[in-house]
């Protein structure tokens, strides 16, 4: 016996005007920051800046490894970052970008899986939800209230 599923994921397409201004900061924060990218594997450079409750914005690029596996995607980094340094601040926004080195225009990227994972981790710790931007190759954002809409079977708390 097999039973069909359906799940459904909502996310908006933003025009980068439209933001909040603390969204367009954050999106700026993490663009500037692709720049300090050490990628010299995959040559490419991906930004990331969260903004946390109380206003602080951190922000930080992927930092690769010629052993991949020990090189460090920008949202993890900065959302250790920000759990380290700022234990009782939640995360409520983070923003990607992400482009090739040597190229004027952005890709359109989610996070991979194990970043997605790391905000579903952030999200349980604080019991509330991130909000999402990923900047799109067109300058639009695609805003997401919450990973379940980027990840909808995502590891949930396993201690119960």
């Amino acid at each position: 016996m097999s039973k069909k599923i359906t799940l459904s994921a909502e996310i908006e397409l933003v025009e980068f005007e439209a933001l909040s201004k603390v969204e367009q900061i954050v999106l700026g924060k993490a663009k500037s920051v692709s720049e300090n990218s050490y990628s010299p594997y995959s040559n490419f450079q991906v930004g990331a800046a969260v903004a946390l409750e109380s206003g602080e914005i951190l922000q930080s690029s992927n930092q690769e490894n010629v052993s991949y596996p020990v090189g460090v995607c920008a949202e993890r980094l900065v959302l250790g970052y920000a759990g380290a340094n700022f234990p009782t601040e939640f995360p409520s926004i983070i923003g990607v970008v992400a482009k090739r080195k040597g190229e004027e225009s952005w890709a359109s990227v989610s996070p991979c899986g194990m970043c997605l994972q790391g905000i579903n981790e952030v999200e349980m710790r604080f019991g509330k939800i991130m909000t999402i931007l990923i900047l799109r190759q067109d300058g639009q954002v695609f805003r997401a209230q919450g990973v379940k809409n980027l990840l909808p079977l995502k590891m949930d708390d396993l201690k119960s």
